[in-house]
């Protein structure tokens, strides 16, 4: 089972950032549920922005510990690289 890193863009223009073993179900979780992140609760609706494989939850955590700590311009940058590689 591999987890993910993602980062979420909130109503609010904000940015959130977790991780995963379920895309799917944790955006959905993000978006509709009571439980989900206390942060997004009140930001919805929520966007996937951006996500990467990190194979193991403990690369996992690891990253997204490292994206915690970049600024709103380099997260944003992550963003860039993706619409790059896809065009």
């Amino acid at each position: 089972m591999n987890y993910f890193v993602y980062i979420l863009e909130c109503a609010d223009k904000t940015l959130y950032t977790g991780t995963t073993n379920d895309l799917e179900k944790r955006i959905l979780s993000h978006n509709t549920s009571k439980t989900g992140a206390k942060y997004t609760r009140g930001r919805r609706p929520v966007t996937l922005k951006y996500f990467e494989d990190c194979g193991t939850k403990g690369n996992a955590l690891k990253r997204e510990a490292t994206i915690k700590k970049f600024s709103r311009e380099e997260k944003l940058k992550l963003f860039q690289k993706i619409k790059i590689l896809i065009m």
